[in-house]
């Protein structure tokens, strides 16, 4: 075979040099002085017997020939700050030869990138066309990168999808695909992967990116395996695992502004790859370089919204937060704020001082800034320590402007109020009102329904920890339960915690299981003592959380109704025994309903390894509730 390639290039060279005058200057193969006079004295050659097909074979490799010296056609184009210079070049009198009038369009597309209007006007004049014909009688010669470049401009200048021209390009650049380098591929994909889509070149944007993938082990760049993410990796999932693994194995060369837009992309497109996600994380925590206000605000809105959680990366983000905090604006406080929110993570001194933050600039914040830092504390249960002049801000915020906001937004913020113990009659009643509430009865979208269940919520805030309040309230039909409510998928814990209980109230009256009450909150389990602590049958006593209300006799006398509730990881605060805002809300409208709340926490509940030890748990916690309550 090798002999065989060598026989080939002599026959090319041989043919090259004898036809050699008749090829232009620019494309000429260049031969060394000693070589060229046996090479074409050779009356012998093979090649001679085919003349027109190798002649045919050197115009096509020109497109490999190094380009020798500058012309003045080039300077022409390089220094035109107006098309009309570009367009004269075809009547001044000057060869444009090979790559010159691929190299004016390209230079035309970035005079007129900013002006649609010139652009109109120029597919109109003659002269454009003429030159795009001339690019497509050498479209052989033109060389690789100035091809794709080519392609890109003839997108941006907006040729029509039914242009010969740029199909003709199109296919030459399909032609090529195989043996244009990675980094035209990457380029071609990253500035006209959109331009294809809407000029109906799907074809060859699927080809394209079927080579992307296939060679994706020829990047070694981290710049263009970060741009190629942002850029191309949402077109196609192979590609971007592909995309991915590359990025996993240049992590280490990354500097922050990379980590950066690779956290910002995978949050974009909602891809939580843990192994790449723990490898910045990694370098995130142990380089030493400086993050700014802007990189720091974007990794950790992308560490919120992808759900990954990193102690010593959220340590590092409170800690060089704090400083920007006075430099920041309302909205980046904000944005901050709910990101930290959405990772459960609560930390003290940067939340004071986004508080500060607020308080400083009460004139010129905006109500929707206001009302994501209020849902942000809700969410983990935040009261700062100048909780008077924040709230008081916020009640004179939302004044007459509560009304105004989108319904949705409306209940959350009041549930919010809620949760932190600060809503006010009138914002109940706002959201309680019968014009208002009948919008979400019956909502089938799981968006309605956890926006009915809120209204539940605050609907048992005005009924148990407002008794001021005079209405209006939920109506009795609507605090039905939905059978949604009890159809969650048993978790381990549940499931062992029913068994237990089942175990240790021997009979099936004496105890209820999954018991949805009227105030939205679903209890694990509830059981009945009499002043000896011994069990009662439920069904026989009047159960007011019921809705509609169940048995018919009164309790009686010292009786005490008793709720069980399972607390999971995911209902505390990241790296906290803190329950969240809402979890908090259950446990206060129950004890204000008459129970005595048995907790399971999970974190005691795994410790525990024997069914005795977990019965005894369990006795000994009911045992406590009883104790406190007689204690007070």
């Amino acid at each position: 075979m090798a002999a065989r390639l060598v026989r080939r290039c002599t026959c090319l060279l041989r043919e090259a040099a004898r036809l050699a005058p008749a090829v232009s200057p620019v494309g000429q193969l260049r031969l060394p002085q000693g070589t060229q006079k046996p090479l074409t004295s050779s009356a012998t050659s093979p090649s001679s017997r085919l003349p027109g097909l190798l002649s045919e074979f050197v115009e096509k490799e020109q497109v490999f020939t190094p380009y020798t010296g500058r012309q003045e056609v080039e300077q022409l184009i390089e220094k035109a700050t107006q098309p009309e210079e570009l367009l004269e070049l075809l009547g001044s009198g000057h060869c444009l030869q090979q790559n010159h009038a691929a190299l004016a369009l390209i230079q035309l597309s970035r005079l007129l990138s900013e002006k649609p209007k010139d652009k109109a006007a120029l597919i109109q004049d003659a002269r454009f066309w003429q030159l795009l014909h001339l690019v497509n009688s050498q479209i052989t010669v033109v060389w690789h990168g100035t091809l794709v470049k080519l392609l890109r401009s003839l997108y941006t200048l907006g040729l029509p999808a039914t242009s010969k021209d740029l199909r003709s390009v199109e296919q030459e650049v399909r032609w090529r695909m195989r043996r244009l380098k990675y980094k035209h591929l990457a380029f071609l994909a990253e500035s006209s992967a959109t331009y294809m889509q809407e000029q109906g070149s799907r074809e060859l944007l699927a080809e394209l990116l079927v080579h992307l993938e296939r060679r994706w082990a020829e990047i070694e760049d981290r710049r263009m395996v970060v741009a190629m993410m942002m850029k191309t990796g949402h077109l196609s999932e192979s590609l971007m695992n592909r995309l991915e693994d590359k990025c996993l194995e240049l992590v280490e060369q990354f500097g922050p502004e990379e980590l950066r837009k690779v956290l910002v992309t995978l949050a974009a497109q909602n891809r939580r790859s843990v192994p790449l996600l723990r490898a910045i994380s990694y370098h995130l925590v142990q380089k030493p370089f400086p993050l700014t206000k802007s990189i720091l605000l974007d990794v950790a809105y992308a560490y919120g919204k992808l759900g990954f959680h990193q102690t010593q990366v959220f340590q590092r983000l409170a800690a060089d937060l704090l400083p920007h905090t006075p430099s920041m604006t309302s909205s980046e406080v904000a944005r901050c704020t709910k990101s930290f929110a959405f990772l459960k993570w609560l930390n003290l001194p940067l939340f004071e001082a986004f508080v500060q933050h607020v308080l400083d600039r009460a004139q010129s914040i905006t109500l929707p800034h206001l009302c994501n830092m209020l849902l942000a504390f809700a969410r983990v249960n935040f009261r700062p320590e100048r909780e008077d002049p924040f709230f008081s801000l916020v009640h004179e915020k939302l004044g007459s402007e509560l009304v105004g906001l989108e319904p949705a937004l409306q209940v959350d913020v009041v549930w919010a109020l809620c949760v932190l113990q600060q809503v006010r009659e009138a914002e109940l009643q706002a959201v309680l009102r019968p014009e208002f509430h009948t919008q979400f009865l019956g909502g089938k979208s799981p968006k309605d329904q956890s926006t009915f269940q809120k209204l539940l919520h605050i609907n048992a805030t005005a009924q148990l920890e407002h008794p001021e309040y005079t209405g209006p309230l939920l109506p009795t039909s609507a605090l039905v339960p939905s059978p949604s409510a009890l159809e969650q998928k048993m978790t381990p814990l549940q499931k062992e915690l029913q068994e237990t209980l089942k175990g240790l109230l021997g009979s099936a009256d004496k105890g209820s299981f999954m018991v949805a009450t009227q105030y939205g909150w679903v209890l694990d389990a509830e059981v009945l003592l009499d002043t000896e602590s011994q069990l009662l049958p439920l069904r026989d006593f009047v159960a007011p959380h019921l809705t509609p209300p169940s048995g018919s006799q009164p309790l009686p006398p010292g009786a005490k109704r008793l709720a069980f509730l399972r607390w999971e990881f995911p209902n505390f605060n990241s790296r906290s025994k803190d329950l969240l805002g809402r979890f908090m809300l259950a446990r206060r409208h129950l004890l204000a309903a008459g129970f005595l709340l048995v907790d399971v926490p999970y974190y005691e509940w795994m410790e525990l390894k024997s069914e005795w030890q977990k019965s005894a748990y369990l006795k000994d916690k009911m045992r406590k509730a009883v104790a406190e309550e007689l204690a007070k």
